[in-house]
């Protein structure tokens, strides 16, 4: 028997929560339902769920502190998360990114448009995960130990940045669009804004230090990985 997609579901409004968690049930997913960061800790302790659906508002902990800790810690940094809010400003929207959240979704929302996005994060949990090793210049990147460095530096490099870098260098030296990089990187028929890759590069050019110049921004076409950075040219 097929197992089903669990889903955690941290929402402190009882309501909304059920109506949520109904939907899923129909739609083929098993979700499980915690009302604020303490239980849902206790959720993720005892089995890890395919994909969390997290409020922004909570009691205790908000839900872009819970979104930080989950990230940093090695065993649910993988887990895709999708933040639940009723915030829908662009500088919200990037505060839920940079928290770590894969996805962004403003309340009220439709069931399809709900479905939609969970079935979208977990079809691009790995769309290219190849367990190799790639070196452009002294930058490095090592799939398999998931490690990154630079001039022999190693360097704290996020999960969905260090996915973003590995395409990049397989494919240094071309210009990739946003929804091109979206697809490759993220998976396909995704249903998020192509902004999202710009907070992302910001983030992978902060983790990069010096190296941070090697990904350079082609005006009206995208973002490539060069050897030769044009910043280093000209100076």
């Amino acid at each position: 028997m097929k197992k089903l997609p669990r889903v955690l579901i941290v929402e402190d409004e009882p309501a909304i929560a059920e109506l949520i968690a109904v939907n899923l049930r129909h739609n083929g997913f098993s979700p499980i339902w915690s009302e604020d960061g303490e239980s849902a800790q206790r959720e993720l302790d005892a089995v890890l769920p395919d994909v969390i659906l997290l409020d922004w508002m909570l009691p205790g902990q908000s839900g872009l502190q819970l979104a930080r800790k989950w990230r940093a810690d090695g065993r649910t940094k993988a887990v895709p998360i999708l933040m639940l809010t009723a915030r829908g400003d662009e500088p919200d929207k990037v505060a839920g990114l940079d928290a770590g959240a894969d996805d962004y979704i403003t309340k009220p929302f439709s069931t399809q448009e709900l479905l939609a996005r969970i079935r979208a994060v977990l079809r691009r949990r790995a769309p290219e995960q190849v367990a190799d090793s790639v070196a452009i210049g002294a930058l490095a990147l090592d799939a398999a130990t998931h490690r990154v460095t630079f001039e022999g530096q190693a360097l704290k490099v996020g999960p969905t940045e260090f996915k973003l870098l590995h395409f990049l260098m397989k494919h240094a030296e071309r210009v990739h669009s946003r929804s091109q990089l979206l697809d490759k990187v993220w998976g396909d028929h995704v249903f998020i804004e192509e902004r999202t890759v710009d907070v992302h590069v910001k983030r992978l050019r902060e983790s990069l230090g010096g190296g941070s110049v090697m990904v350079e921004t082609v005006r009206g076409a995208g973002y490539r990985l060069t050897a030769q950075p044009q910043a280093l040219a000209r100076a």
